[in-house]
C-alpha cells in the first residue's frame, strides 16, 4: 500500500484534533510493513497505533499441535497417518496457513476419491512436482 493510502487512514481515523475516533483500522503484513511506519511520512501514523502484534514463524511442534488439535476438535484424530502429519508440518516452512491450505487440497482430494486415511501416498501424489515434456520432473 502506497504512503499516501496510509496517511489518509490516519485523516479518516480522527476528528477534533485526534480527541475522538470515528474509525478503527486494523493493519497486516509482514516485516515490509513495520519497516514502511517508521519512513518519515508514515511516523504520525504509526505513533497513533495502540497494539502492535508481531508474529514469527511457528516451530514445528507448536505446527504439530495445531494440525492435532484441529483433527481432534473436526471429530477424527486418526484421518491423517503420523508420518503426514509430521510431513506437513515439516513443508509448512513454520506458516499455519501454508500447513492449513496444503492439509485441506489433501482432504479435498481424499473426500473426491473416498479415501479413509490420508498417508504420504497422497502427500507425494498431490504435491509431486510437474513433469516436463521429456518425462523427466521439473
Amino acid at each position: 500500500m502506497p504512503p499516501n493510502v496510509l496517511n489518509e487512514l490516519r485523516l479518516l481515523n480522527s476528528t477534533d484534533y485526534d480527541s475522538r475516533t470515528l474509525l478503527s483500522v486494523i493493519l497486516a503484513g509482514d516485516e515490509r510493513l513495520q519497516h514502511k511506519l517508521r519512513r518519515d511520512e508514515l511516523l504520525p501514523l504509526g505513533s497513533r497505533m495502540r497494539v502492535r502484534l508481531a508474529m514469527h514463524y511457528a516451530e514445528r511442534d507448536e505446527l504439530l499441535a495445531c494440525l492435532k488439535h484441529l483433527l481432534n476438535t473436526a471429530g477424527s484424530p486418526s484421518l491423517m497417518s503420523q508420518a503426514l502429519i509430521e510431513n506437513l508440518c515439516d513443508h509448512a516452512a513454520g506458516n499455519y496457513r501454508v500447513l492449513s491450505t496444503m492439509a485441506a487440497q489433501l482432504l479435498a482430494v481424499a473426500a473426491k476419491e473416498d479415501i479413509k486415511q490420508l498417508d504420504e501416498a497422497l502427500f507425494l501424489r498431490v504435491f509431486e512436482p510437474p513433469k516436463t515434456r521429456s518425462g523427466k520432473r521439473a
